[in-house]
Parts: C-alpha cells; structure tokens; sequence
C-alpha cells in the first residue's frame, strides 16, 4: 500500500470507528493494519503474516466493524475462530474497544464455562461470534447456531490452531458456513501446515507480511543463561527477581508441575504479588490472575504456553522462559508478550545441556544468534545430581539419534540388570523349608526305631 496512509482517517472509516480509535490512544496505523485493512474493506481474502504485539487483531476488528455498520437480524454474520480461550477474550476486548460507539452485538464462545449464558446470549441476537472451533461445534449441534448468514470468516493464529489439533473442527466448520464468504487467515508463522491449509481455505489471497515469519519484535532484548541443572535455574531465577526494576514479570515453563512448582518456591520467598496459570486452573482463576497481572497489582505471572498467545498486556517488562519451548515456533510468542506497543522489553532464556540443541533450532527459525550471558558469581551453582545428569544425556542421546539414525548412543550397550523374581526366591525358600521338615521327620523315624 502507498505509503501516504499516516492515519486512520485514510482509511474511510466512520465517525464511530475513529472516534473509537483516538479514545483507545492510536494515533497512527502498524504496518499490518496499512496494509490490511484497505483489502478488507475491499471485500478480499487476505493472508496476514505478523508476528504478536504489532496490531493484528485491530487489523481486521476494525474493517470487519465498518462492513457489517450496526445491528442486524437475529443470526451471526462474521465468526471469528482463535485456538484458547485467553485469545477469544483478547479479541473480545478489541471488539468491544472499537465498537463502543456502535450497537453491534458480539458473543464469546468457549469452554470451561457453562454454555447456559452463552446460548442466552446467542438467543438475543448476535452479529460477532468470537469463538474457539469446539465451543462453537458444540453448540451448533445442540441447535443453538444459525450459520447461514456468516459472509466473513476469520482465522485467528492459525500456525497455532494446526499444532494444537483443530484441523477436524476447523473442516467441520467450513462444512456447515456459507461456501460464498470473504475468508482472512492470519498466523505469526507460514509453515508448510499453513501454506497447504490456506490454498485450501482462501480464494485468490491478498498476502501481507510485515516481517520475516517467525522474527522477534526488535524492541526486545534477548539473552539467554546456560546453565547446568534445574536448582541452578531456580537460583538464578530469585536472583533475577530480587532486582525491583523488573517490575511485571512472564515466567514461562514447559509443565503444569514445573508451573506450580516455580509458583510455590517464589512465593515463599516473598518476592511480589505473584499468580500461577495453567490448563488445570479454572476458567476465573485464571482470568481474575490476567487481570490482576494487567491492573499492575500482581508482580510475577508464572504460565505455560497457554497463556503464551492471548495475554495483550502492553507493559510487560520482562518474560523469563524458565524451560526452552519444544514447539519452537511458541519463543516467538512467549517473548512477544513483551515489547509491545513499540515499548522495549527483555527476554531471558534459560538453556541446560539438554535444551541447547532445541534452542539452536530456535534460532534458526528466528535468524539471529542469541547472547549468552554469565551467570553472576553471586548465584550458586550446585552440582548436577547423578539422575539428572542421566535424564540430560539420554536425551542428548535421543536428539543425536534423530540427525543420525544410525547414531548408536552412549546407553545402546548397557543392559538392563533383571529384577530378582520374588515368586522365585520364595519357591527356593520354599525349598529349603520343605527339606529342614524332611530331616526333622527321618531324625523322628530314627528315634522311634531306637527306642523300640
């Protein structure tokens, strides 16, 4: 698009939509947004490629806002799928941010929720549906979804939606929506799942990227620690912590147990307000923990990657990646939790001897060599106990195994000692106790013919 678009109002947007926009603190389009927008507003399939943090979501809300105008029927005409229920809420708040000066109706659909609200809400009348695929499965077979006015369709990070599974649904879905619709896809990634899946879902797309796929926001700062075990992690972590200039914290881990495990430690070290997320958490646990993040009231908010995409929190100073993510694709949203909105933000890494293989390939994926950084004097260093040490080089073994299959691995020789048969000590038992018995009776038999 020309660069002559400065501001919103290039974009032919209406009173309400404007209005909304300078309330909410815009004061000039990201490059997504530019070149977005226009193709929406055109009626076109659009591709976006952009990374967390650069104003996607406002990138198709506000289009989508201006096409559909005011209130209308009773059914659906735009569904807008995202992969979590955080993002679902995410989106949420930009609906409701832009089109607080329209009377547009929106529903959010997802679990870990009683649908009873839900479907009330549906029953008053919807314009938006915001959902995640199975919620809105759910209720489409339970009658409660009339589908066939939904013109638009949105696909909200879509490289996620494929790794977490969702394809069936997704399919589903397209089978019982209108065939004529204006599709849009966006994903901070193009992997070969997406690549293929969007030939499939968009017509004659509009493709728009505005950074590398897969690159990190350069208003974050990235280092990373290696470090030799998990109590050196922890060490390091409350070290970290005991510097108050990190003042709103993301420590992300690869585990629900390493999740409340790192929460139970640092809260009894006394280091700030701090909240634990994870899949096991409630639905409002989890959202009264994100708010009270965002409201500045807590300090340190440990997740795993299900609060990875979702958290649209501006002023995150720090995200620590406690454990290295296995799906690589997740550093680039875990660390896009900070730098947002053109502030600066730090992201640290901690790597052990295990995960220096993984995040090799991190890098490669982002195109840029990460910093190594000391860890302090300050910080103990323990030795590494004998079974982690083991757990790190079997799974040194296994990484060696899958760049050289014929790679034979430092543990292919050791054999298993066998376990001792209990059955069989007690039959040997069993043995000895049944041969005592006899030379007991031949003593008897013996002693009764002497004394005849």
């Amino acid at each position: 698009m020309p660069e002559a678009i400065q501001s919103f109002e290039n974009f032919k947007l209406n009173k309400q939509l404007l209005n909304a926009v300078e309330d909410s603190g815009y004061t000039k389009p990201t490059p997504i947004q530019e070149k977005a927008i226009p193709l929406t507003l055109a009626g076109h399939d659009v591709l976006g490629i952009a990374q967390t943090g650069t104003g996607k979501t406002a990138a198709y809300v506000l289009p989508i806002l201006m096409k559909i105008k005011y209130a209308q029927g009773s059914h659906p005409r735009v569904l807008i799928l995202a992969p979590t229920r955080e993002l679902v809420m995410q989106i949420e708040e930009a609906v409701i941010t832009f089109g607080k000066y329209t009377d547009l109706r929106f529903v959010s659909l997802y679990g870990g929720l009683g649908p009873k609200t839900q479907i009330e809400n549906i029953q008053a009348g919807v314009d938006i549906i915001i959902s995640t695929p199975g919620r809105f499965l759910d209720l489409y077979k339970k009658g409660e979804l009339f589908t066939k006015e939904i013109k638009t369709m949105v696909l909200d990070e879509a490289d996620k939606m494929l790794d977490m599974g969702f394809m069936p649904q997704i399919r589903s879905i397209l089978e019982i929506i209108p065939t004529k619709r204006q599709n849009l896809l966006f994903s901070a990634t193009f992997g070969p799942k997406v690549d293929k899946f969007s030939q499939e879902f968009l017509e004659f797309p509009e493709r728009v990227e505005v950074a590398p796929q897969a690159t990190t926001a350069e208003t974050i700062h990235q280092v990373k620690y290696e470090v030799p075990n998990i109590k050196t992690k922890i060490n390091l972590l409350e070290h970290l912590l005991i510097d108050e200039t990190l003042n709103r914290i993301i420590v992300f881990t690869k585990s629900r147990k390493n999740a409340e495990s790192v929460y139970s430690y640092l809260e009894r070290k006394k280091l700030g307000e701090i909240r634990v997320i994870h899949a096991n958490k409630g639905q409002n646990t989890r959202i009264n923990s994100m708010e009270d993040f965002k409201a500045g009231t807590v300090r340190i908010l440990v997740a795993t990657d299900v609060a990875a995409r979702g958290l649209d929190i501006s002023m995150v100073s720090h995200v620590i990646n406690f454990d290295v993510p296995l799906i690589y694709e997740d550093y680039v949203h875990r660390i896009g939790r900070t730098g947002r909105a053109e502030n600066d933000g730090i992201a640290i890494t901690f790597v052990n001897p295990a995960e220096i293989y993984h995040f090799g390939k991190i890098e490669e994926i982002i195109r840029m060599q990460v910093p190594v950084v000391q860890i302090p004097s300050e910080v103990s260093v323990p030795d590494t106990p004998f079974e982690e040490k083991q757990a790190y080089e079997r799974e040194l073994d296994n990484q060696k195994k899958k760049e050289n299959p014929d790679f034979k691995g430092g543990f292919h020789e050791k054999k298993a000692r066998p376990k001792p048969n209990p059955f069989q000590k007690e039959k040997k038992r069993g043995n000895k106790n049944s041969k005592a018995k006899k030379n007991r009776n031949q003593m008897k038999t013996k002693g009764k013919w002497k004394n005849k």
